[in-house]
């Protein structure tokens, strides 16, 4: 579902069976960031991975249903373009990634503290991304709605 992100590796034969008719609802909280702006947020690349696998071991696209909640240190890690390169210097090593994953239909959701404290409006942040009231409050209420809390 990500081909240049998340690799996986098949498992032939699992003793404990992945369940194909269920939907899987997972949050990710990403709240950390490598110190170097030109390193990519392997907890971000988690999901992509998180969808590759199960895609590849046969559940159906509907029933992967993926949101990241991102705040504190990873806050950077959903600026866009020219916002990034004026603040690091950089191109956004993330940029390309969490587009993949908004276009597979991933929620991103950008902790409206965060954008005021860290300093990065939401008009600097990747289109698609959704800004919310707090971290804390989006992890409650998708938590609410049935997803699953994975802190990697």
């Amino acid at each position: 579902m990500i081909p240049d992100h998340g690799a996986v590796w098949p498992i032939e034969n699992p003793d404990y069976q992945t369940r194909l008719d269920e939907p899987l609802k997972v949050v990710f909280d990403i709240m950390d960031s490598p110190d170097s702006p030109d390193q990519i947020n392997t907890r971000i690349e988690t999901a992509a991975r998180f969808l590759n696998m199960h895609a590849q071991a046969g559940v159906p696209v509907e029933n992967l249903q993926v949101a990241l909640v991102v705040h504190n240190k990873a806050s950077k890690d959903i600026v866009k373009g020219e916002a990034y390169r004026e603040r690091f210097g950089v191109e956004n090593p993330n940029e390309k990634m969490v587009n993949d994953l908004l276009r597979a239909g991933v929620q991103v959701i950008f902790c409206g503290q965060s954008s005021l404290s860290r300093g990065f409006p939401r008009t600097e942040t990747i289109e698609g991304v959704q800004l919310g009231l707090s971290a804390m409050t989006a992890l409650i209420q998708l938590q609410n709605d049935g997803y699953r809390l994975i802190k990697f």
